[in-house]
């Protein structure tokens, strides 16, 4: 398992930050704002912080398309303006990890927070660093106060992200409030609605395992997520307690045309012996 980044759900603004940057280069200059005087008797000059931002936001719009340098260019642009940028530092850290200089994004992530401390998304992207570097106690230390944050408008993913962690810290308490929480922030939450699914399945709790794997197979349809090995195994199991063979038997060609190599395929295999 792994935490899921908050980053790039800006694509969207990605077109919007091109056209303001270029509107920018045809007034001259480049990391000066254009001035425009109205009849009103204001003039009207885009602030740095807006130049910053849109910078930014080309710089996560490259870093999603894996081009990698012309997002470090965008990073740059942002710090010649402003070279106190949480933000910035944010998308720079997670260049580096993508880069592989691990170490060095970790302490790029740390000066993100160090500016900001209040930046829940470079704290929610920090901490899913920390857990894929198998750190889960520090990432749910810092996940703990991304899910605090009321204000955040990715609190669901970070409530799912903190379920994570607790499962790896051993919290299952902790891990089934947090998704839970998850779901009542966002009902589509597949990922939180298939660990509430396994959590009852392991308890024996069956009707209720299965309303929550059923949840997560509409969810992940609904975002065009593909089934794992284990969720397609949970399916069978699942299937096969309420005795739905075709269910289960729709659920098994999948796990054995798509992993066949996998673990679960294996343990399916032994299901039936």
């Amino acid at each position: 398992m792994t935490a899921r980044r908050a980053e790039s759900d800006d694509n969207g603004n990605t077109m919007a930050a091109i056209r303001s940057v270029l509107l920018m280069w045809a007034c001259g200059m480049l990391l000066a704002a254009c001035v425009t005087t109205t009849t009103g008797g204001f003039n009207t000059e885009p602030s740095d912080e807006r130049a910053v931002r849109d910078f930014v936001q080309l710089a996560i719009g490259y870093f999603d398309a894996g081009d990698m340098a012309a997002a470090r260019r965008n990073i740059n642009n942002a710090l010649a303006i402003n070279s106190r940028s949480s933000d910035a530092y944010n998308v720079l850290a997670m260049v580096l990890q993508r880069e592989g200089d691990r170490e060095l994004a970790g302490q790029t992530f740390v000066r993100a927070l160090e500016l900001d401390s209040r930046n829940s998304r470079a704290r929610n992207n920090y901490a899913a660093f920390l857990f894929d570097s198998g750190e889960y106690e520090r990432a749910y230390q810092q996940l703990e106060m991304v899910a605090n944050d009321t204000t955040y408008e990715g609190r669901a993913l970070a409530f799912e992200n903190l379920g994570l962690a607790a499962l790896r810290t051993e919290r299952p308490e902790r891990a089934e409030y947090a998704f839970e929480r998850a779901l009542q922030l966002n009902g589509n939450a597949f990922r939180a609605s298939l660990e509430m699914a396994q959590i009852r399945f392991d308890r024996g709790e069956f009707a209720e395992a299965m309303n929550y794997y059923n949840r997560f197979v509409t969810s992940s349809q609904f975002y065009n997520v593909a089934q794992t090995p284990r969720s397609l195994l949970l399916g069978i199991q699942l299937e096969r307690r309420f005795d739905n063979q075709e269910g289960a038997a729709r659920y098994a060609l999948q796990l054995e045309s798509l992993y066949r190599d996998s673990l679960q395929y294996q343990q399916y295999l032994n299901l039936n012996r």
